[in-house]
């Protein structure tokens, strides 16, 4: 989710964001076994390509032209390490399941997507969302984003939060942390909010069902955050994180984010020249030149914030790091040490 409020001038929000994170990169990296591309890519054996060129046009965001070979050297080894872990967990719950005499509910593998606005975490999403279902022994795979649990514009509106949405406080987080942990309990026909990106806001009257998946793919900015908000509030002791058995950030330096964002602010304002009912009319009037600058402008001043806050710190509870590059492609890929 992304903050795309009309925006005056940077005192328009009061904070700093940026750091260096040149040490905290390299304490990173003690945790982790890296992974050139090509190195990565040998790890998927003989996993077969079950995805069509076509089909792949479908899971594309815009301005992300990833390619079949993307998906060979990158998500087909991520996806056959998942299934190896997915297999592992199932077998596990069935012999805690015949060890106490019970038939307990299906146990759903979750993982969790992190990563910046505009940085490809929904293409990541669909991609092993595509792939995970096509294996043999988890054919129904799910994926819910946390922008079904942002506060309704009307509340954001009321609580002075239009120029925080996508930060931590502008989300419900008892609902999110209720639905995942009904998920995880094997309940049936879990009922969640669904989130226009056309509008920006909530639709009214309408839910994304979740019954029983094998895998459920949890895919938002904040996932991996835990701790106290920037208002100073504590959050549940329970975090939506803790019902994760797998996690990934996707990962890019912030001034190729930040591009990322400003050419996907132009295509989004391009196709909604036309629309009055789009979110993005009400920036038609500008110039091309005076939408790039607002552009900018917005991601310096939220987003980018938002990232260096509250999102980039998160990258080393990731189980697994997808490091990009300016093409948009993953370049190396980092993975937890066991």
């Amino acid at each position: 989710m992304e903050n795309l409020e009309p925006i005056d001038s940077l005192e328009d929000v009061i904070g700093h964001a940026g750091a260096d994170y040149a040490v905290k990169d390299m304490l990173l990296m003690s945790l982790y076994n890296a992974f050139s591309r090509p190195e990565w890519s040998r790890l998927r054996a003989d996993t077969p390509m079950t995805l069509s060129e076509e089909e792949l046009m479908q899971l594309r965001g815009r301005n992300e032209n990833v390619s079949l070979a993307e998906v060979e050297d990158i998500y087909l080894p991520l996806s056959r390490l998942l299934n190896f872990y997915v297999a592992a967990v199932q077998n596990l719950h069935k012999a805690t399941a015949a060890f106490l005499g019970n038939t307990a509910a299906k146990v759903p593998y979750i993982i969790g997507i992190a990563g910046s606005v505009a940085v490809g975490k929904s293409t990541t999403s669909r991609i092993l969302q595509a792939l995970l279902s096509r294996w043999p022994n988890h054919p129904k795979v799910d994926l819910v984003t946390t922008d079904g649990f942002l506060w309704p514009t009307k509340i954001l509106q009321e609580r002075g939060l239009m120029r925080r949405k996508g930060f931590p406080e502008s989300y419900n987080v008892q609902a999110l942390v209720e639905f995942v942990s009904a998920v995880k309990a094997g309940e049936r026909q879990v009922k969640i909010p669904v989130y226009s990106h056309h509008t920006y806001d909530i639709v009214p009257d309408q839910c994304q069902v979740i019954d029983q998946p094998d895998i459920m793919i949890v895919e938002g900015l904040n996932v991996l955050q835990t701790g106290v908000d920037n208002e100073g509030h504590r959050r549940p002791h329970v975090f939506v994180s803790d019902y994760f058995d797998f996690t990934i950030y996707v990962h890019a330096e912030t001034d190729i984010i930040r591009q990322w964002y400003i050419d996907r602010f132009s295509t989004f304002r391009n196709l909604a020249k036309t629309d009055p009912t789009s979110f993005y009319w009400r920036f038609a009037h500008l110039t091309d030149g005076e939408a790039q600058i607002h552009a900018r402008l917005i991601w310096e001043v939220i987003n980018e914030l938002n990232l260096h806050q509250n999102i980039l710190p998160t990258r080393k509870r990731a189980d697994l790091i997808l490091n990009k590059g300016a093409d948009h492609s993953v370049q190396s890929v980092l993975l937890r040490k066991i």
